[in-house]
């Protein structure tokens, strides 16, 4: 079978290439002039910066390297990344004779290292990360991304034990996840030590800090995933955890959120946080975070808490918002989904969500690159070229399962008992642009779901050839394979496919997996994963520095077609609406029987209420788990559209033009403004007639508006999680311009707060002159949420920023004399009060009846950060956690 050798690499994919992938001479101490190396030019522990270049002097320890730049750098062989491997087609060779050594004959051998040399050259199959940079190069390097080890025993022992085993496989190079379920909540009883538990949020912590210490193979850092069941106690605990810095910091998150949980919160229902009873004297052998099959052993769990199933699913979906943290996995109707339901239930998944798996289960990974699958004589996909490459590509990730090593017996013998591999595509972005169909469009949906399923008809008849030829998995029985719910699907729409395994078995319990390929697909130069293009110019951020990237193929037309605007098929990630992103996701998944890496992204005013409903699409639409990225929600993104230095003063919207007018003024001379400070300010706010001179002083008088003597306006009352809140808006030109805020006692926390963000909001709505203020102002603080609320449907009030939202709200649309409900926003305090009385009478707990004995106010918890510090003999005490200031 005949390849071509035609791929070349350079820039960040040469960079990528060299430093993650190649195969390296573990001593760089060989190197010699003329070497290609990547050199340490930025010793940055977390975002170094290297480069690639040629030795061009070597004096004892001490090289002088050139940079593809033109650069000289002078540096230690230390520093150096010396590869033995200088080119991808030697990568593929490599590949390809280590896949095909475990044919059982020379013959056989032969035939697929040619079969398998063809799929990888130019790119058509990308190998995972683990099998790119460890196949036929090392013995230490495991080649599979993707581990689940099972949720540690609930004693030190246990715990310490977990943390060696995810050490050993981080520090291999696979990737991490761990439930953390099966750890008793925070202050537990511990009768060993007479003591109580810090809880499981505080064991993932130092699971998190070990991660963030581990380097895998000299080029990245161990990647780990946490997760906890949603009827644990510590639930609230772990979805707000990265709230706090520096508690978790090196672990992606998920909550496991069963259908159960997800009719709760749809009919408003309380919910139970519970855990087993730990008096029994095997609890630590038998327990191993499964409450299903607990209870199911006729053992007791415990009551810890009732709460509403909305409040855990806001603060979810706040915390998603403000973060990007933590996603959702639906882990009930993932294993009504999963092929290994009848023999290994699905726990937790890898660190970027694409594939669930058992406890010491494992899964290699490999993409199709989509974008080389076009038949441009056509203008169609290239079919025929797919299915060979599928089917070709499923045998190659099963031979990895026997050329791997296998650092723990566990892992081995599960994986030979199911053998689970995960086939993925890259580059279908590009495709699509090829073809002309716009990502998320109704008729893209069409596209994938005939794309995906035909690759899917193609991956399963190859696997069922192969166990015909090699045997079936060790654990399948057809009648309960068939039975599953992704079979279901599968057989439904392609018979054949049921026919074939019946018949020949299946040789693998998984198949499919969508997973983010964002080095590789960077590597190889089209779309990662499944995504649309981030954008078309941006700069990407690695632990190889900061990189501008541009896309090929927009480059491309635009060059083709000098200014004219590109199509509309060329879209971003952020011309797409998140449920767009998300009905892209439901379409891809009905054929990927694993899970998908796919992110929402979110423009920066993408409001809480929105990903509320984005969430509960995901469900409604059969995703498995759903991530948000709203744009700018963390301190650092990979990818962004921006330079760096560019990003403070580029305009992004009309609530940051205040901020805007304070850098222009701060970069020019002292004192006066320069004619490019005035021509900015003037481009932000006509109406300030700046010119050439006018002084920083002069400037700041006419942005900020001065308070008359004398202002008129109007007071609500409105119940608050921290107490009756008076909120005062005073107008100015017929529009608010002050608020003042009185919530609490003097001299609390929260009287405080509230006095601050009052000035704050004064001061935002006086300065500048953009029209849209109060709209501006109400958006971004309605929906805002803390540890508790109060009131019900369109009444409920989140928090004191919620209640001025409201309140602001209400006085706009009626005017500080208009006629007003006398409780526009909140129930009357005396249906809480009849609220809580009807709870205690249920035997409700305390946290179940907090709702209604909010109407004294309450003082902010320094412990667990809710409103609900009162004083009780003296003492500040929690009625939530309880901490008390005097103990």
């Amino acid at each position: 079978m005949k390849t071509e050798q035609k791929q070349r690499l350079e820039g960040l994919s040469e960079k990528i290439f060299l430093d993650r992938y190649a195969w390296k001479d573990a001593d760089p101490s060989h190197a010699k002039v003329g070497d290609v190396v990547l050199v340490l030019t930025k010793d940055d522990p977390k975002f170094p910066t290297k480069e690639v270049g040629e030795v061009v002097a070597r004096n004892g320890r001490t090289v002088t390297v050139k940079t593809r730049k033109g650069e000289l750098v002078e540096s230690n062989v230390e520093k150096l990344t010396l590869n033995i491997e200088k080119t991808p087609e030697e990568m593929w060779d490599r590949l390809a004779g280590a896949m095909a050594s475990v044919e059982k004959t020379p013959e056989l051998q032969e035939e697929w290292r040619e079969k398998f040399r063809y799929i990888l050259d130019d790119w058509k199959l990308v190998p995972g990360g683990r099998i790119a940079a460890g196949a036929g190069a090392s013995d230490e390097l495991t080649l599979f991304n993707c581990y689940v080890i099972p949720s540690p025993k609930d004693s030190r022992g246990g715990i310490m034990e977990t943390l060696s085993e995810m050490t050993e496989i981080m520090a291999r190079g696979g990737g991490v996840g761990i439930n953390l379920s099966s750890l008793r909540p925070r202050r537990a009883v511990v009768k060993g030590v007479n003591g109580s538990s810090s809880g499981a949020v505080s064991w993932g912590g130092l699971f998190s800090y070990t991660t963030g210490l581990i380097e895998q193979g000299g080029s990245r850092r161990g990647a780990l995933m946490l997760m906890i069941n949603d009827w644990h106690p510590d639930v609230l605990d772990f979805i707000t955890v990265k709230q706090t810095m520096g508690q978790v910091t090196n672990a992606n998150l998920s909550v496991c959120v069963s259908n159960a949980f997800m009719k709760a919160v749809k009919e408003d229902l309380d919910w139970e946080l519970v855990f087993p009873d730990t008096t029994y004297d095997d609890y630590t052998e038998v327990w191993d975070g499964d409450l299903e099959k607990w209870k199911a052993a006729g053992r007791k769990v415990v009551h810890f808490r009732t709460v509403k199933a909305r409040d855990i699913w806001h603060t979810i979906i706040e915390s998603a918002w403000k973060s990007a943290e933590p996603g959702v996995v639906f882990m009930e109707y993932y294993n009504q989904m999963s092929n290994s339901w009848y023999f290994n239930p699905i726990i937790c998944t890898n660190p970027c969500g694409e594939q669930g798996l058992p406890g010491w289960g494992v899964c290699n990974l490999s993409a199709m690159n989509l974008s080389k699958f076009y038949d441009e004589a056509n203008h169609d996909v290239a079919w025929d070229e797919l299915a060979t490459t599928t089917r070709y590509s499923v045998r190659f990730l099963d031979n990895v399962i026997d050329t791997t090593p296998y650092h723990f017996e566990e892992n081995e013998k599960n994986q030979k008992k199911e053998r689970r591999v995960g086939l993925g595509t890259m580059g279908l972005a590009e495709l699509m642009i090829k073809l002309n169909i716009r990502y998320g469009s109704p008729e893209s949906l069409e596209f994938l779901d005939k794309l995906y399923g035909f690759i899917a008809k193609e991956a399963y008849l190859a696997s069922a050839e192969i166990a015909a030829e090699k045997g079936s998995f060790p654990a399948f029985e057809a009648d309960k394979y068939l039975q599953s719910g992704f079979m279901k699907v599968m057989t439904e729409v392609y018979p054949e496919v049921g026919a074939a395994v019946r018949e020949k078995g299946v040789r693998n319990v998984t198949i499919i997996t969508q997973a983010p390929t964002g080095s590789t697909g960077t590597m190889v130069g089209t779309s990662t994963g499944i995504e649309p293009y981030f954008a078309f110019k941006y700069y990407r951020q690695s632990r190889l520095g900061f990189d501008e990237q541009f896309v090929p193929i927009a480059q491309e037309w635009m060059d083709a077609h000098p200014g004219e605007p590109l199509p509309d098929y060329f879209v971003t990630a952020m011309d797409l609406s998140a449920e767009d992103h998300i009905r892209v996701q439901a379409a891809i998944q009905r054929w990927v029987d694993s899970s998908i890496s796919k992110t929402a992204n979110c423009p920066a005013d993408f409001t809480v209420e929105e990903t509320k409903r984005l969430y509960e699409l995901a469900f409604d639409l059969g995703c498995k788990g759903v991530t948000i990225y709203r744009d700018g929600s963390r301190d650092v993104q990979v990818l962004q559209t921006e330079k760096k230095e560019d990003k403070d003063a580029a305009p992004k919207n009309e609530a940051t033009g205040a901020e805007e007018a304070a850098t222009a003024v701060k970069s020019g001379p002292a004192g006066e403004t320069s004619q490019t400070e005035a021509k900015t300010l003037n481009g932000l706010n006509p109406s300030l007639a700046v010119s050439e001179g006018t002084s920083k002083q002069e400037l700041l008088d006419k942005q900020y508006k001065k308070r008359p003597q004398v202002l008129h306006g109007a007071t609500y009352k409105i119940n608050t999680p921290f107490g009756m809140a008076y909120i005062t808006i005073n107008d100015l030109d017929g529009v608010p311009s002050e608020i003042f805020l009185n919530v609490g006692k003097a001299g609390s926390d929260v009287f405080a707060m509230a006095e601050a963000l009052g000035r704050v909001c004064s001061l935002f709505l006086r300065y500048g002159d953009h029209g849209h203020k109060v709209e501006l102002l109400i958006k971004h603080l309605k929906g805002i949420g803390g540890s508790g609320a109060i009131g019900f449907g369109p009444n409920r009030v989140e928090s004191i920023a919620d209640a001025v939202a409201k309140a602001l709200e209400t006085h706009v649309q009626n005017g500080p004399y208009g006629d007003h409900d006398p409780a526009p926003v909140a129930a009357t305090l005396a249906h809480h009060e009849e609220h809580a009385e009807h709870a205690h009478a249920e035997g409700g707990s305390a946290s179940h009846a907090h709702a209604g004995a909010v109407a004294t106010s309450r003082d902010l918890c320094p412990s667990c950060g809710s409103a609900s510090l009162i004083n009780i003999e003296g003492c500040k005490t929690c009625s939530n956690c309880g901490y008390s200031k005097c103990s």
